[in-house]
């Protein structure tokens, strides 16, 4: 079983910047794949970004493309979401998630992940 965990959101002004982070263990190395979603009030959660094993490619939601950068440590345990110039849209619950890799799987959908943390919320104040 594999046990997800983020940190570090909060309130920060427009134009700011946070970084989040998701800690995973209990895969004993496996070559998981790592994402981040989010949750607006009121709203779907939806993708935010996705970065393979290896960090080698990193895809994001054209809403964030450009702002967010999304890395991940060498052992593969560790994901962070560094946000910057952030806008009161991207107020939400944000997600992580890990996925056993799989014929087909397409890492940009929720039903993809195997395994979610809690969220932690990030508020954009105008």
């Amino acid at each position: 079983q594999v046990q997800v965990v983020e940190s570090g959101g909060g309130l920060v002004q427009a134009g700011g910047s946070l970084t989040l982070s998701c800690a995973a263990s209990g895969h004993a190395g496996g070559r998981y794949e790592m994402g981040w979603f989010r949750q607006p009030p009121g709203r779907e959660r939806e993708f935010v970004a996705t970065i393979t094993w290896g960090s080698s490619n990193a895809r994001y939601a054209d809403s964030v493309k450009g702002r967010f950068t999304v890395s991940r440590d060498n052992a593969g345990n560790t994901m962070w979401l560094q946000m910057n110039s952030l806008k009161p849209e991207d107020t939400a619950v944000y997600y992580c998630a890990v996925a056993v890799p799989g014929p087909a799987k397409n890492y940009y959908l929720q039903n993809s992940y195997d395994y979610w943390g809690q969220g932690t919320r990030v508020t954009v104040s105008s």
